[in-house]
């Protein structure tokens, strides 16, 4: 076994005990998810985080039409969506879930906080269900595959793909157990920290773009139209390109490499998901701290940790090596 290999079985390892004996027993099930009464306040707080900024997207669209879409809201969007954006895909996955690589706790903190700000969750809850999903990919037991317990048709593989994007945060029935699946990020005192403060992160998400847009215009109209389009346009735009990995990339795609699941890569979704879309990539090599794994495989979140490892900011960078890609294809055929 490799370095890497090895690293890979120690995150699920550390993250949920033994990595060789998946839970089978509908016991075991039950123990890897959180109690009914944590699941039912995240269903309330859910729809109301997936239905406000669609809500505020028709409101966006009208003013739009009616000529009050500005230069300055555009930038607003473009710079929290690449900073939550990366928040989420840098910090909250490739660092905190699989340790892709190591830095400083100071960057550490800085990642958790932009993750947060994306309003997708608290960072050990968002950690534990994604650790959660590699465990029992396309199993009993992952939160939000599109393929298991549906039926057969059409009609099977829309409600597949439903459940897989949004219908298993709304149900909250499959959340992870966090002592389970994060003993690690519960013992970290600046991830818990960040944790435990996620509303604060939030609000300070959607003052960044009013007052970016204060800045650039003058006013406070300006400040107003920038933070509906910095922070609920920006936020339903980031959040569902986030579900599509969940939903589109467990279904359509191509399959480059053996993994056991359905994971695939969709190249049109790359861009925006800053590189989350090589998706059968990931699943290869989850702990790799690059996606695209090839050079026409774009992936804005492996050129940030490139800049950032040669800057000395971060460091252990998990590589994948030719020879591990080649034999992960060559045990597909």
């Amino acid at each position: 076994m490799t370095t890497h290999q090895a690293l890979e079985e120690r995150v699920l390892t550390d993250a949920h005990g033994s990595s060789e004996d998946p839970v089978a027993s509908v016991a075991a099930l039950s123990a890897d998810s959180r109690p009914l009464a944590l699941d039912t306040v995240d269903r309330v707080a859910n729809l109301i985080v997936m239905g406000l900024p669609l809500t505020l997207v028709g409101l966006a669209a009208w003013l739009s039409w009616g000529g009050a879409l500005h230069w300055s809201d555009l930038v607003a969007l473009a710079i929290t969506y690449a900073l939550t954006g990366l928040g989420i895909t840098v910090g909250f996955h490739r660092l905190l879930t699989h340790r892709s690589f190591n830095t400083s706790p100071a960057l550490r903190g800085l990642f958790a906080i932009l993750g947060s700000a994306a309003v997708e969750g608290p960072v050990i809850e968002w950690v534990a269900n994604h650790r959660k999903h590699h465990q029992f990919s396309d199993e009993p037991g992952d939160p939000h595959s599109p393929h298991v317990g549906h039926e057969g048709g059409w009609r099977g593989a829309v409600g597949g793909l439903f459940h897989a994007h949004v219908g298993w945060i709304l149900g909250g029935d499959a959340l992870a157990n966090e002592q389970r699946y994060a003993k690690d990020l519960l013992a970290d005192p600046v991830v818990r920290f960040v944790d435990r403060t996620f509303v604060l992160w939030v609000i300070l998400g959607l003052a960044f773009p009013f007052g970016l847009g204060v800045a650039l215009t003058g006013t406070v109209i300006g400040g107003l139209t920038a933070m509906l389009w910095g922070g609920a346009v920006r936020m339903f735009l980031l959040h569902h390109a986030t579900f599509s990995i969940n939903s589109l990339c467990h279904f359509f795609g191509r399959r480059t490499f053996a993994t056991g699941d359905q994971s695939r890569n969709l190249l049109w979704l790359a861009l925006p998901t800053l590189g989350e879309a090589w998706h059968n990539n990931h699943h290869a090599f989850p702990t790799s701290a690059r996606h695209g794994l090839r050079w026409w495989q774009l992936d804005p979140s492996a050129w940030l940790i490139a800049v950032l490892e040669r800057m000395g900011l971060v460091w252990d960078v998990v590589h994948i090596s030719p020879e591990r890609q080649l034999a992960k294809i060559a045990a597909r055929r």
